[in-house]
């Protein structure tokens, strides 16, 4: 009777086991299918985040050369505003072990930095400096009517495109 001598996981094997062992447990709504007239809400929620941004300037090209031309505080402000809503969203929810709706605890894993993040962030500053446009605003733009943000929108949707391509060969 031959004994079969089982073999190490590579990191490959092991992550994917991590993965479907996660997806067992986890009741991701994502994964959950829902009537298509539940994208009504979203779509309505877009909506109106979408007039939050056209009402408080977010989505001016001129706003955002004033930031970039450190010749006004208010695009600071507004980031600012949502980096530490966001801290402290995410402190509350490691402090107090939330859980999702479904009752699965919220897990916000730790990410190491890479160099990879400095030359990502560099070309996405100028990026937005150049079209005056974020992947947020830009949206709100098309939506209130600018037609140049359409080229911008097209060189983000093709950006995008392209990185989920390559995205297994870059260095992460």
């Amino acid at each position: 009777m031959q004994h079969e001598i089982p073999h190490a996981p590579t990191p490959a094997e092991a992550q994917d086991l991590q993965v479907r062992e996660l997806d067992a447990l986890c009741v991701n709504e994502s994964a959950l299918k829902h009537p298509w007239w539940y994208n009504l809400k979203y779509s309505a929620w877009g909506v109106l985040f979408g007039i939050v941004f056209v009402k408080a300037e977010i989505i001016s090209w001129f706003r955002i050369q004033e930031m970039f031309r450190f010749e006004s505080f208010h695009m600071y402000g507004v980031i600012g505003t949502a980096v530490m809503v966001g801290m402290l969203s995410v402190f509350l929810i490691r402090r107090t072990k939330a859980r999702t709706i479904y009752g699965e605890e919220i897990h916000i894993p730790t990410k190491e930095f890479n160099r990879g993040q400095l030359f990502g962030g560099l070309m996405f500053g100028l990026g937005w400096a150049i079209t005056g446009a974020c992947p947020g605003p830009l949206f709100a733009q098309v939506g209130a009517g600018f037609g140049a943000v359409i080229v911008t929108f097209l060189s983000a949707w093709a950006g995008t495109y392209v990185y989920g391509v390559i995205r297994e060969k870059l260095p992460h």
